[in-house]
């Protein structure tokens, strides 16, 4: 039978490598699931049996499980109790309420638009939280709002942290899967204190986690939201066959890597001489930089001209070093070469630019001095 279910597994924490079976998934989200069984009065047996999970290691807080166990788990669970949310809300989501959440953001023209609508519609499945993407400047965040007391998800309920991870998990992954590329974080928060089982959350959530800050929240670059949607409703119907790809991020590619290699190229000048060192750096191969650089409207000499520039600009007007200085940590081999390209970007020499700012600072000055004695007089 095919899985419509993005929410399958999403607290399973990838192998350091795709041939290991690792166990590194903390043994406390099949706890969470236990405690979703005896809601319902139920034993979870059965789920444990499936997914080869001995019930011994429930009682012991340092047990780890792997990836594909945690999907198994998940994926019986759901089905048995037919709740894909697994008791976090008043009322269960039957088998399959997530992949129409997905399906119905699918026709949105950008992945904005589509997390939108996947936030405004799952308000109408569950109103004990409340999911929204909004940007602050250059910073997107999507957050969730709680509106339960007291229950299961409720400060200090068994299943707060099982639902708020897995709710920011899935729509992240599913983000990632609507642009078919990478959507590193920039940072994730959660209400609650470090759980015992913290070091997980670096794999869960790239970037900083901060634990004991509220609302629970993922923030990432607001660019991404205006990324058109790669998918379509083939590519959803095998997606949904099984979910744990989505979940576990495995994308290297990035559709934003523009940005990316201006921070290494000003960051780290010297070391990304050429297009095989920066590719090296940046985990991509030289061929794949060009293409996907050409396919966001940039090259690399563009872009390493541009980021030279604005250094050695600020380096000659806030610094006295010199030029051969300045040349080196813009990464120039030498400081002829590094004068022929200024004179190109600016039409001034070095020497000349340095002269012409200090000169203009000067002049700004000498018109303050006029205009202060004009008002003492």
């Amino acid at each position: 039978m095919a899985n419509p279910n993005p929410m399958a597994s999403l607290l399973a924490v990838p192998a350091a490598a795709p041939r290991e079976a690792r166990a590194a998934t903390p043994v406390a989200f099949v706890d969470a699931i236990a405690a979703a069984y005896a809601q319902q009065g139920k034993s979870p047996a059965h789920a444990l049996a499936q997914a080869q999970i001995a019930p011994a290691l429930l009682s012991r807080a340092d047990s780890r499980i792997t990836a594909t166990q945690m999907e198994a788990v998940s994926d019986a669970a759901m089905r048995e109790l037919n709740d894909e949310a697994l008791g976090w809300f008043a009322r269960p989501l039957p088998w399959g309420s997530y992949g129409l959440l997905a399906r119905a953001s699918l026709s949105a023209p950008t992945l904005g638009v589509a997390l939108k609508r996947w936030c405004r519609h799952h308000a109408l499945l569950a109103d004990d939280i409340t999911l929204a993407v909004t940007t602050a400047g250059p910073v997107a965040s999507i957050a969730i709002t709680e509106h339960r007391t007291a229950g299961p998800i409720a400060p200090g309920g068994a299943l707060r942290e099982f639902c708020l991870v897995s709710m920011l998990r899935n729509i992240h992954g599913l983000a990632c899967w609507f642009i078919d590329s990478r959507l590193p974080l920039l940072g994730a928060q959660f209400p609650f204190a470090a759980p015992a089982h913290a070091e997980a959350y670096r794999v869960l959530f790239d970037g900083p986690t901060d634990f004991g800050t509220g609302p629970a929240a993922i923030r990432f670059d607001a660019r991404y939201l205006a990324l058109p949607l790669r998918r379509d409703e083939a590519a959803m119907n095998q997606m949904l066959q099984r979910a744990l790809p989505l979940t576990v991020r495995a994308y290297r590619r990035d559709r934003l890597l523009v940005p990316r290699v201006r921070q290494v190229l000003m960051n780290q000048p010297l070391d990304a001489h050429n297009a095989n060192d920066l590719a090296a750096r940046l985990s991509l191969s030289a061929r794949t930089l060009h293409r996907q650089l050409k396919e966001e409207g940039a090259s690399l000499q563009t872009l390493k001209d541009e980021v030279r520039k604005q250094l050695a600009m600020t380096l000659l007007q806030r610094t006295q070093r010199p030029i051969k200085q300045v040349a080196q940590a813009t990464g120039f081999q030498n400081e002829k070469s590094f004068m022929r390209a200024f004179k190109a970007w600016t039409g001034l020499t070095p020497a000349e630019c340095r002269q012409h700012d200090a000169n203009t600072a000067q002049g700004h000055e000498t018109s303050s001095n006029t205009q202060q004695k004009s008002f003492t007089r």
